[in-house]
């Protein structure tokens, strides 16, 4: 049993190494560019519609409305980011219902790449909202004594987005591999199914998570109050 799918090399030439998950990490990404294509490339705007687009409508909306819920109220343009987010972990994670399947979120590579996109979309998304000048004003309140606590407030939440998905992914994966060994027919499928949805749960998580600090750095700084006016 393999504590992580980093563990199983394909082939190293050096400091070049491609291991499990990096052929799943791409497996999916083809998966998603492919499904995307095939379901996108014949759309209607009329009544009559496939069933594949009535799907996709669904899943559209529903992100849609979570993004608005988060606090952003023009999902649209987000949507293109956190959306990609949310499917690309949602699908990785209920690969675990196939056979021999190791996903590639139980790396901590992969989590700390999806954590590190999440770092750099705050500020591009901030600095498009409100300016470059608005948005590192922001790390100064409500006094510049709290620059080096926003600092590492950023860090801070960048690490556990990146642990917390890992650690939930990689904890599922060792529990099924004791069962299996165990129990090799009945503890199993209903682990599966308990990592199945677990797995979606995580990508719910950590798409809201992302959609929350995204946010609050597009929200504008309040304006200050009006000074009272003595007599």
């Amino acid at each position: 049993m393999n504590l992580s799918p980093d563990e199983v090399v394909f082939w190293r030439y050096g400091f070049v190494t491609i291991n499990l998950t990096l052929v799943t990490t791409w497996g999916i990404m083809l998966l998603m560019v492919g499904g995307s294509f095939l379901i996108t490339r014949k759309l209607k705007t009329g009544l009559l519609i496939s069933r594949w687009q009535c799907a996709l409508e669904i899943v559209v909306q529903g992100i849609n409305t979570q993004i608005a819920e988060a606090g952003l109220p023009r999902p649209e343009k987000y949507i293109g980011f956190i959306g990609t987010l949310f499917l690309f972990i949602a699908i990785a994670n209920v690969g675990i219902v196939l056979p021999w399947y190791q996903p590639p979120t139980g790396s901590l590579s992969t989590t700390a790449a999806l954590a590190v996109a999440v770092f750099l979309a705050v500020p591009f998304f901030g600095i498009g909202k409100t300016g470059v000048l608005a948005y590192l004003k922001t790390y100064l309140q409500p006094t510049f004594i709290m620059l080096p606590f926003n600092l590492i407030s950023d860090a801070t939440r960048t690490l556990a987005l990146a642990v917390r998905l890992f650690g939930n992914i990689m904890s599922g994966g060792m529990i099924v591999g004791i069962l299996l060994s165990i129990s090799p027919l009945f503890f199993p499928i209903i682990m599966n199914v308990l990592g199945l949805l677990t797995g979606l749960v995580q990508a719910y998580i950590f798409s809201v998570l992302a959609t929350v600090y995204i946010a609050a750095a597009v929200a504008k700084p309040a304006p200050p109050e009006p000074l009272p006016v003595s007599n």
